[in-house]
This record gives C-alpha cells, sequence and structure tokens, in this order.
C-alpha cells in the first residue's frame, strides 16, 4: 500500500473520480498547466486534457458561477479557490445560489459540485492566506461542509464530496499537505459524509477538533496523561455540518467532560454551535464547564502566527481546568 501525503492523496481522488466519471471536471486558476497553487491537480491535465482540466480567469466569482451552471447542466465540477481568503467575492454565489437552488426549486434541480480550497494557518501566510472561515459556511443552510485531517480521510472524503447531490465546501488544512504521510489504499473507497472518527479512547475528558488542530490535541493529550494521568478521547470531525452529534454524545456518556479545539475565531464560532448544543439537550451529562481552545477575535497575525494558534500548552491548560473544576 502506498505511502501518501496530503496533497498526493487528493491528486489521487480527483484522478480516479476523473477516470470514473466523465461528468466530473476541474476548473480554478492555474490549476492546468501549473497543477495549483499547491499541486494538487498536477498532471490532470496531461491525462484528461483542457476540456475537462480548465485554467480560468483569476475571478472567484466567474469559478463558482461557471462551476453552478455545470452543475445545473449535469456535470459534477470540483471549482478551486487558490486560498479560502479568497473566495468572499464569490459569497454571493455561494449563499444565494449554489447553496438554495435545491430548496429554489423544491427539489427540481441541485447543484452536485465541490468547492475546494487551502484553509488555515500554520504556513506564515499572514492575515489574507491563514483564515479559516468554516462558521460561514456551517451558518449556510444547504452545504456540506468538510475538513480533512489525513491523507486517507483526504482521499476518501474528496470522493464522497464528488459523488453527493448536494454541494460541498471542502477544505484543506495547508499546514499539514505534506507534514502527514500514511498508507492511502490505491483503490476506490470513500469516507462517509458526516461521520466523526475516534482518533484516540479515553475515559476521563473528551475533545473534539478537526484539521491540523487533531495534531495538536494528540500532543496535549499524550503530555495529561504522562503529568496527570488523565485518559482524554479525541474526535476528528471531519465533517463539519452536518457534524456527527451522535459520537460526541456517546464520548460525553463517557467522559462527561468537553474541550473543543479549532483554529477559527472563538466568537460565533463552530465550537459554539457545539457547546451550545451539548448545554441545551445534553447538560445532564458534563460535571463541568465546556472549554474552547480557539483562534482569537483579532484579523490572523503574521508577526505573533504562533500565539493566534491554539498550541499544546493552551489545549493543556483547557484540559486542566475542565478536570480540576
Amino acid at each position: 500500500m502506498p505511502v501518501m501525503n496530503m496533497v498526493q492523496a487528493l491528486n489521487q481522488a480527483l484522478r480516479e473520480e476523473m477516470a470514473r466519471d466523465p461528468r466530473v471536471v476541474v476548473l480554478g486558476e492555474d490549476v492546468g498547466r501549473r497543477g495549483g497553487v499547491f499541486l494538487v491537480t498536477e498532471g490532470l491535465i496531461d491525462e484528461f486534457g483542457e476540456m475537462r482540466v480548465i485554467d480560468t480567469p483569476l475571478s472567484e466569482m466567474g469559478i463558482i458561477g461557471v462551476a453552478i451552471g455545470m452543475a445545473l447542466y449535469g456535470l459534477r465540477p470540483v471549482a478551486e479557490i487558490q486560498f479560502i481568503d479568497f473566495v468572499y467575492e464569490a459569497f454571493d454565489q455561494i449563499v444565494s445560489n449554489m447553496a438554495k437552488i435545491r430548496y429554489r426549486t423544491g427539489g427540481m434541480y441541485s447543484v452536485p459540485m465541490v468547492l475546494r480550497s487551502p484553509c488555515c494557518g500554520g504556513i506564515r501566510g499572514g492575515m489574507h492566506h491563514s483564515q479559516s472561515p468554516e462558521a460561514y459556511f456551517m451558518h449556510t443552510a444547504g452545504l456540506i461542509t468538510v475538513m480533512p485531517s489525513t491523507p486517507y480521510d483526504a482521499k476518501g472524503l474528496l470522493k464522497a464530496s464528488i459523488r453527493s447531490n448536494d454541494p460541498v465546501i471542502f477544505l484543506e488544512p495547508k499546514s499539514i499537505y505534506r507534514t502527514i504521510k500514511e498508507e492511502v489504499p490505491d483503490r476506490d473507497y470513500t469516507v462517509p459524509l458526516g461521520k466523526a472518527r475516534l482518533v484516540r479512547e479515553g475515559n476521563d475528558v473528551t475533545i473534539v477538533t478537526w484539521g491540523a488542530m487533531v495534531y495538536q490535541s494528540l500532543e496535549a493529550a499524550k503530555l495529561v496523561e504522562e503529568k496527570h494521568g488523565w485518559s482524554v478521547e479525541v474526535i476528528d470531525l471531519r465533517t463539519l455540518f452536518p457534524y456527527d452529534k451522535d459520537a460526541i454524545i456517546e464520548s460525553l456518556e463517557k467522559t462527561e467532560r468537553l474541550v473543543i479545539v479549532h483554529e477559527a475565531p472563538k466568537t460565533a464560532g463552530p465550537g459554539a454551535e457545539i457547546a451550545a448544543y451539548i448545554a441545551e439537550n445534553h447538560i445532564e451529562l458534563l460535571r463541568g464547564p465546556i472549554a474552547r481552545v480557539t483562534g482569537f477575535d483579532t484579523p490572523f497575525p503574521l508577526v505573533h502566527e504562533k500565539l493566534y494558534m491554539p498550541n499544546i500548552a493552551r489545549i493543556y491548560m483547557a484540559l486542566k481546568k475542565v478536570m480540576q473544576y
């Protein structure tokens, strides 16, 4: 079984889906001869040609608008936005059209497309190349929002997203594009949308997280266990909306304590929704308050990137606070 990083796994997923289904097309800035800014689409144009791997003008609104039209006419487009920070120009297309056409037409039409884009910090990209805007998409009814944390999941989730009959926002944490490697089957498989992954079993406290923060959470869990003997369970949501509520509840029935970790800003962030859901519906499971370890309510800082992003120390302190309540 080949060992791959996330870029290679995503490339293989696209290649396999394009070979399997002639309706799958790829479009975006520099996705053709350049292979994308991070080389996720490298080589696809040589195999499938310029009619299916389309270099577009520098226009995010145009990319998404064209992809929506393609999907309505029977294709399955995968549109790349070079950095998720540039997606805001296309927000009207995403929110008013991409997300709402199925509802607006009473189910007569759907938009089976994927918007995939690098996201999050960790590469010293500054405020316009480091954002984590997943809450915007989670708040928009009609969109599925996904963020993988491993090469295996990246391939399986992207294939499942391409086959979905509803639009998917596929966010790729670029800080782990090449740093995480693992065995990835060189065959067809999918990872189901809406299902979380149990990364680490534990009995005393649950961490719910996703993307690159899975690895910070695992290191903090090991540190807490070494220093205090507390057993930490780590859950990777994988799909952020609709997220796997059952997996969280099942874990809390055992641990009775919850810490949520994400890079997005704290106020109205994804963790706020998860915390509110547990507080409203399952407060009886908790022994103490829910803790959130997140980005701060500021623009993403270049110089202070390490301070802005959740790290092992901040997660460790949150685990101590919850356990000692």
